[in-house]
């Protein structure tokens, strides 16, 4: 198996080197691509020390099985001939092809079979933040159809990359040195503060990364479900939480959701509130699962339930789902030679 990960030194990059170690993902080879500036760059896997090469328009994914890709939308659309030329499967982490009817969207506890069928040899990772969702919904959506889904969005420094961490713990080391804290990354200082903002505003007032959720949770659980999404960054290092409010066509209990939550993949329930247990992203970051807490009957609608979520961003939100592609397609022998 001869697997390449593009954009090998970003925050994701060095995420899917510790989770194909971690869940002994069947390597023989591996490359590792970056920009010009981490090019030479050496890693070490499994013992042995790779180096970065630079992306090119070349020959270079002659061979590969798998590559996973997490460079930018730009990076994305430019290379993907290049890197599916040879007959690679670019598992591919940006926004560039989510949309595209022939590019399939997946994320594996929700709908795994769409990863066989790849005619452009392009598999799309879901945005971090629709992943969890859909995660969630999926074991609702098995009790009774889900009409309509609010909402609200908690994400994690780690949204917007390694860079983005770092300028949040230094800006909490100015303020507390009694410096003015230093904004790069974000509109606004993080510290501190709430942003109600990701991403660009679209001409409907919401920002792309809303609109992300609104299209791609219908995408992906092959639904007519109306979806509405306000999402806000917070002054949190990793991990992004979401409350979630969803109508049933008809009323599930809490009882009945915490159950099927128990029983689905990839959930962890974390819900004793007389205990003040639920999940919250201190507690969560660096772990795989989604964890689901706080589930209760809507005061609003009789055939609404809320509930909270939490999940790593870097991990369920970006290299672990797309490695769990990957493990679900070698299990069904697409590589097989």
């Amino acid at each position: 198996m001869k697997v390449a990960i593009v954009g090998a030194s970003g925050a994701v990059g060095q995420e899917f080197l510790k989770v194909l170690d971690r869940r002994d993902f069947p390597i023989d080879e591996l490359l590792l691509f970056g920009s010009s500036r981490s090019a030479g760059t050496k890693y070490g896997f499994r013992g042995r020390e790779i180096e970065v090469k630079e992306l090119c328009h070349n020959d270079d994914f002659r061979g590969v099985d798998i590559a996973f890709v997490s460079a930018g939308g730009g990076t994305s659309k430019e290379f993907e001939r290049t890197i599916t030329r040879f007959g690679a499967l670019m598992i591919d982490n940006s926004s560039a092809f989510r949309m595209d009817a022939d590019v399939p969207l997946v994320v594996p506890e929700v709908n795994p079979e769409d990863a066989l069928q790849t005619p452009r040899n392009v598999i799309a990772n879901p945005n971090c933040s629709t992943i969890q969702l859909v995660v969630a919904l999926k074991a609702i959506e098995n009790l009774s159809h889900i009409r309509r889904v609010y909402v609200s969005t908690y994400q994690a420094a780690s949204g917007a990359g390694a860079s983005a961490m770092a300028e949040l713990e230094r800006q909490y080391a100015e303020i507390a040195a009694g410096e003015q804290p230093h904004v790069e990354k974000f509109a606004y200082q993080l510290a501190g503060n709430l942003i109600p903002q990701i991403d660009v505003f679209t001409d409907n007032g919401y920002t792309k990364e809303e609109m992300k959720m609104v299209n791609e949770t219908k995408k992906i659980l092959h639904s007519d479900v109306a979806v509405s999404a306000m999402c806000v960054r917070v002054p949190v290092l990793r991990a992004h939480s979401e409350s979630v409010w969803v109508e049933t066509e008809r009323p599930v209990t809490p009882e009945e959701a915490r159950e099927a939550f128990r029983r689905a993949e990839g959930i962890v329930v974390m819900d004793d509130p007389q205990r003040q247990e639920y999940p919250m992203p201190l507690f969560i970051a660096g772990k795989d699962p989604v964890y689901v807490g706080r589930i209760r009957k809507d005061t609003a609608d009789p055939n609404g339930l809320a509930f909270w979520c939490v999940a790593d961003q870097i991990l369920k939100g970006a290299a672990l789902n797309a490695v769990q592609i990957a493990e679900y397609l070698v299990a069904r022998g697409r590589f097989a030679r």
